[in-house]
C-alpha cells in the first residue's frame, strides 16, 4: 500500500513513499504512495496486462506509523533493509505494536471480532482473527485461496477460540511465504478445497470449551481463484529478491495474490515493449514503503539463465510488493529486470474460472 502526490506536484524527490501492494476497487491488486510534505495519499492500480518499467533511487526508508487514519512519518528518517519484508525501523515498529490487536497490545478493543479458516493449499489451513468491520479483507491480505468463517464475538472470546484450536487440533496461526507460493502452483480442485476446509471447520464447532460469548457461524466457504487471478500463476515460476539503489523492474502483470504481484518480465523471452518505453518518458520520482525478503541484487540481468514459464513468452517472475516500500521509485533507464532472481519450486498453475480514468501509464507516475 502507499501514497502518492499527483504528477508534477511541488514535492521534492524523495518525498513520495511507496507503500507496497494493496487492493482496492474493493479488492483490486494496487500500489499505493505517499507524499509527506503534502500529506497526500494516491492509488496506482495494477491490474492484469499492466505494463511496469521502474527503478528504485536514493536509499529505502521507513514510512514511520499510522495512526487515527494518517500517516506519522518517521521522525528519524531511518534507512532501512531493502531486502527485508519489515517496513519500519525499530523505534517505529515498537511504537505501532504498542497498541496492537496482534502484539497482544490493545486487549481493550470493543469491536466484534471474527474467527476464521484460512485455506493456502493441501495440508495448510490456519485460523485466524480479524475485525468484523474489515469484512475479508484480512483474507485477501494474506493470499488465502479460500476461507470459511467459524464464530464472531468478542476480541478476547476471539482469541480463546484461536488458541483452543491451535491447542486441541494442532492449526497454526501462520504460514510462511516458501509454503504459501509453493502450495498455490499445484491447488486440487474447489470441491477438494471446500471439503478440507468443511472438515476442519466441523471439528472446530465440536471443541469441549468453544467460548460461550463467541456465536457459531454455519459452514460457508469462499473461494479467490478469479480474484487473484490464481489460473495465471505458472509453474516455474521464479522469485524477485530486494531492490537495491538503481535496481530496475521491467515487465507486465499477470496476477497478485496478497502482497505477491507475478510478473512477466521483459528482456528474457520478451520485450520490453511501447508501453515500458513509454512509461520511461514519463518524468516523476516515487518512494515505497513496505519490506519483502530475498537476496538484494542489481546491474546485468539475472534472469537469463532460467527457463520460460508456459503461456507466453518471458520469464515470470513472483515479487513480494513489500520490497517496493519506503523506496523512492523513478523510470526504469533501461528494458530488463536488473533484480536478482533465484529459482523456486511450484507445481502446475491452478485450473480456475478466469486505472483510474485518466491516469495514464504507470497510473499516472512515470
Amino acid at each position: 500500500m502507499g501514497a502518492e502526490s499527483p504528477a508534477g506536484a511541488e514535492c521534492p524527490v524523495g518525498s513520495e513513499r511507496s507503500m507496497g501492494s494493496e487492493r482496492s476497487g474493493r479488492f483490486a491488486q494496487r500500489l499505493g504512495w505517499y507524499c509527506a510534505e503534502r500529506d497526500e495519499v494516491r492509488v496506482s492500480m495494477l491490474p492484469a496486462g499492466k505494463a511496469l518499467a521502474f527503478a528504485a533511487e536514493g536509499e529505502r526508508r521507513c514510512l514511520g506509523v499510522w495512526r487515527a487514519g494518517r500517516w506519522i512519518v518517521c521522525p528519524y528518517a531511518a534507512v532501512i533493509d531493502g531486502a527485508s519484508a519489515k517496513d519500519q525501523c525499530a523505534r517505529c515498529a515498537q511504537l505501532d505494536r504498542s497498541r496492537s490487536v496482534a502484539a497482544d497490545t490493545m486487549a481493550d478493543d470493543p469491536r466484534p471480532y471474527g474467527v476464521y479458516l484460512a485455506y493456502f493449499g493441501p495440508g495448510l489451513l490456519k485460523v485466524g482473527i480479524t475485525a468484523a468491520e474489515r469484512g475479508p479483507a484480512r483474507l485477501v491480505e494474506q493470499g488465502a485461496v479460500a476461507y470459511a468463517w467459524l464464530g464472531r464475538g468478542p476480541l478476547m472470546a476471539a482469541r480463546r477460540a484461536e488458541a483452543l484450536l491451535g491447542s486441541a487440533l494442532a492449526v497454526p496461526d501462520r504460514f510462511g511465504k516458501a509454503a504459501k507460493r509453493a502450495a498455490r502452483g499445484a491447488l486440487p480442485a474447489w470441491s477438494e478445497r471446500v471439503a478440507e476446509l468443511a472438515q476442519l471447520h466441523a471439528r472446530a464447532r465440536g471443541l469441549a470449551g468453544w467460548p460461550e460469548t463467541l456465536e457459531p457461524v454455519e459452514f460457508a466457504a469462499t473461494d479467490h481463484t478469479e480474484l487473484f487471478g490464481l489460473d495465471r500463476v505458472p509453474a516455474g515460476a521464479v522469485e524477485l529478491g530486494g531492490l537495491t539503489a538503481g535496481a530496475e523492474v521491467v515487465g507486465e502483470v499477470l496476477a497478485g495474490v496478497g502482497p505477491d504481484l507475478y510478473l512477466r518480465l521483459a528482456g528474457a523471452g520478451a520485450g520490453a515493449g511501447e508501453g515500458a518505453r513509454e512509461e520511461a518518458a514519463h518524468p516523476g520520482a516515487w518512494v515505497a514503503s513496505e519490506g519483502g525478503g530475498g537476496d538484494a541484487g542489481s546491474g546485468a540481468s539475472m534472469v537469463s539463465g532460467f527457463s520460460e514459464a508456459s503461456g507466453g513468452g518471458g520469464v515470470v517472475a513472483v515479487l513480494d510488493a513489500r520490497v517496493l516500500s519506503g523506496w523512492v521509485l523513478g523510470p526504469a533507464a533501461g528494458r530488463v529486470t536488473t533484480v536478482a532472481v533465484r529459482a523456486a519450486a511450484y507445481g502446475a498453475g491452478a485450473a480456475g474460472t478466469g486505472g483510474r480514468a485518466g491516469d495514464g501509464l504507470q497510473g499516472g507516475l512515470f
